[in-house]
């Protein structure tokens, strides 16, 4: 009967709905991430800019389900959001098209953008307004009850979604058919949202409760103001999210599985502090949080004397701290449900500017990872206000405008300090940003050096090292030494035989020096600062005997489309310290590789990581191209000092080569090998 509210059977209905768009959300984000990171070199920033447009997309949600919510008829709110729906069922399924692959030097940020939305973007938009839309649905349906219990079911069902993508979902699915199981939930969902939207127009209340025009008239009084530290409370946590995953994905991985890492701590955050006050203490998670915060600025200081774990445990603990701090205090300004959709529109508006700031402005202004310091300093602001403002000893008759106006000046001043002086020191020669990453040309400016040196360096990870000396400007050094996998290989062979070498990453060029007159070598190096530092302050380039070639773009993608090259020695180091380009080590790309080498040539893989046994992964690849293996091993100090750690794999189809080379394969035990696929990879299972 109409005016009825509908009964318990629609309430479930509802929390159905919501549960599952919120899981939908948030499964199709490592999901299209992994599928396109292979296309746009693996780097940490695919996911950022991921990230970014699906906030943005986010945002632009919660705006259309606030601009639909004022129309005072539900049922024609039901027609529009209907048609929306019937629209994006038509751009089903979400498979990326491979017309989206880069073929040159497009921006890869702008193609990103523009392929996501013309992949998931309508279906996602959907999805994104469907959380608050439905709330307001609901608070008009059933005006006695609370719907920002329903919030909380929402980051319920996202967590989900996330704990479950890693263990459920990847391992078992190809990424195609994670997209097309995905595609047909999404209709599964858009018949219950439709549901949903029939049943609220057919109960829709004409008369409110008589007290409800006092509360809302008394909640208008007071909306402006907490709009902006809506805002900033939002803003925060996006930034420190983003910001952390950068900091933990440049010296592991770019995987879906520290992506999910911090952004389920996030969500978390939202649940605890939505479902209910009780996880929510004031004065104790104000003391817990600065406490993090001052450790963390430690550590970030001081990082070589914490390890590795620990300081990803830091990390996220400080994360955690963080978004539970900002959230709280956002659950502690909430207005009454006729603000419901504003509410979560101002939300949604700082989660985007977050994104922003990470993704796009940050690398244009810093020439470093300095986004997490700032966000750490913001926050520390944000402790100081809540302990003040709980501080019955200490009244300060400050006005809210004043204070803010303070943060922001303070914030204001240790960004211009990051921006324009902590980025240069005296031992820094040269540093730059990119889409790719941070890199550094740094001199030792020790008082006593043993030898002079010069290094370049990626993130925290030393990525070449050439002596300034005369005598040593054409010594191999790091990985690359006389006694590594890669020096054997390159001295092996007849000095007198020109030879066709390749490969892939540049670094600062330190593998020039093997080349021997009559030699061809081949850089490819997707990185086009790299190339511009490695030619402007290193001379393993100029001092090469080789005829030496650098090639711009993505080694995977540019050798796919070359004709064979038919290299003699192919070498795969495109390593950012210990973070795993999975991309360059599946079937699909050793596919590549082997065609492009010739018949007696040796494939050389670098899988030197702290945290990651790459050999299983290796032999998998060996294994099913035919190829003979070999792992040669380095220690620190060999080579009078100038070598680093380091493991190198030697394949080739010329088994008794990689004898001469490496000497016989003395090993008697079965190895272990994991095969990867482009559509089927899990670093789980090469974990040390």
């Amino acid at each position: 009967m109409t005016g009825r509210p509908p009964g318990k059977s629609s309430s479930v209905l509802f929390a159905v709905t919501i549960f599952t768009s919120a899981f939908l959300l948030f499964q199709v984000q490592p999901m299209l991430a992994k599928f396109i990171l292979p296309w746009f070199g693996g780097t940490p920033a695919v996911w950022t800019m991921c990230m970014l447009v699906f906030q943005m997309l986010l945002f632009g949600g919660y705006a259309y389900a606030h601009l639909l919510s004022c129309i005072q008829s539900v049922s024609r709110q039901a027609c529009i959001h209907a048609a929306l729906l019937a629209v994006a069922a038509l751009t089903l399924p979400i498979v990326p098209s491979a017309d989206w692959k880069p073929v040159g030097d497009e921006v890869p940020g702008l193609r990103i953008t523009l392929l996501l939305l013309a992949t998931v973007g309508v279906p996602y938009f959907l999805l994104s307004s469907t959380g608050p839309l439905l709330q307001k649905w609901f608070s008009t349906a059933c005006p006695g009850s609370s719907p920002y219990r329903l919030y909380a079911l929402s980051n319920t069902g996202s967590l989900l979604a996330l704990v479950s993508y890693p263990f459920a979902f990847e391992p078992v699915f190809s990424s195609t058919a994670q997209a097309w199981l995905w595609s047909v939930l999404f209709l599964v969902f858009a018949l219950s949202c439709l549901m949903c939207g029939w049943k609220t127009a057919s109960s829709e209340v004409a008369n409110p409760p008589s007290n409800a025009a006092f509360s809302e008239a008394r909640a208008d009084g007071d909306v402006r103001l907490p709009r902006v530290r809506w805002f900033m409370l939002a803003l925060l946590p996006s930034i420190m999210l983003l910001a952390t995953t950068n900091e933990v994905c440049m010296d592991i991985a770019v995987v879906p599985f520290l992506w999910i890492i911090p952004l389920t701590l996030y969500l978390l955050s939202f649940i605890l502090t939505f479902e209910s006050d009780r996880f929510y203490h004031r004065r104790l998670m104000t003391t817990i949080t600065a406490i993090s915060l001052v450790s963390t600025m430690i550590m970030l200081s001081r990082g070589c004397m914490f390890g590795v774990v620990v300081q990803i445990i830091l990390f996220f603990a400080n994360l955690f701290a963080a978004c539970m701090l900002c959230h709280g205090e956002l659950v502690r300004l909430k207005p009454s449900p006729k603000h419901l959709t504003s509410f979560y529109l101002t939300m949604s508006a700082g989660g985007a500017a977050g994104g922003l700031a990470v993704g796009l402005l940050a690398p244009l202004v810093f020439n470093g990872y300095f986004e997490l310091p700032l966000a750490i300093l913001a926050c520390l602001l944000v402790c100081i206000g809540t302990y003040l403002q709980d501080d019955k000893h200490v009244q300060l008759q400050v006005p809210e405008a004043t204070r803010l106006k303070f943060g922001i000046a303070v914030v204001s001043l240790f960004f211009v300090y990051f921006a324009f002086f902590a980025q240069h020191s005296a031992s820094v020669k040269d540093a730059e940003r990119n889409f790719y990453g941070v890199l550094r040309v740094e001199d030792d400016v020790t008082e006593f050096p043993v030898r002079p040196m010069r290094d370049m360096v990626h993130g925290r990870v030393v990525h070449g090292r050439q002596f300034t000396d005369a005598q040593g400007r054409r010594e191999p050094t790091t990985y690359y030494s006389h006694s590594s996998g890669i020096g054997k290989a390159m001295l092996a062979g007849d000095n007198n035989q020109p030879r066709r070498i390749g490969v892939v990453g540049l670094g600062a060029g330190t593998l020039a020096v093997y080349g021997r007159s009559g030699d061809d070598m081949r850089f490819y190096e997707i990185n086009p600062d790299v190339i511009s530092l490695a030619r402007k302050h290193f001379t393993f380039l100029e001092d090469s005997y080789a005829q030496i070639d650098v090639v711009p773009g993505d080694a995977r993608l540019v050798l796919e489309r070359e004709s064979a090259q038919h290299f003699d020695i192919l070498v795969l180091d495109a390593f950012s310290g210990d973070a795993i380009p999975v991309h360059l080590l599946t079937s699909e790309a050793m596919q590549i590789y082997t065609r492009h080498l010739s018949a007696n040539g040796i494939l050389a893989v670098h899988i030197s990581n702290s945290y990651f046994d790459l050999e299983p992964v290796v032999r998998a690849l060996a294994e099913e191209s035919g190829l003979d293996a070999r792992v040669q091993t380095c220690d620190r100090g060999s080579d009078a000092g100038v070598a680093f750690d380091s493991v190198w794999m030697l394949l080739s189809h010329d088994g008794p080569l990689l004898d001469v080379v490496c000497g016989p394969d003395t090993s008697k035990a079965p190895h272990r090998i994991v095969y990867w696929t482009d559509d089927r990879n899990n670093l789980l299972n090469v974990l040390r």
